[in-house]
């Protein structure tokens, strides 16, 4: 299960970077494209720090 979740973490992190390239070749704006990889790589931070943290 453990697997899945990676892979899926790894798939959006690739499509929110390939969407960001998009941004940066002028086809999407960047005001878009910025915060949706910001969301993604911070997502997993976010779930490793919390299942991390003390109760």
């Amino acid at each position: 299960m453990k697997w899945v979740i990676f892979l899926f973490y790894l798939s959006l992190m690739a499509g929110a970077f390939f969407f960001h390239v998009l941004g940066l070749l002028n086809l999407y704006p960047l005001y878009v494209t910025a915060p949706v990889l910001f969301f993604v790589l911070f997502l997993p931070v976010y779930v490793l720090n919390r299942s991390k943290r003390s109760r």
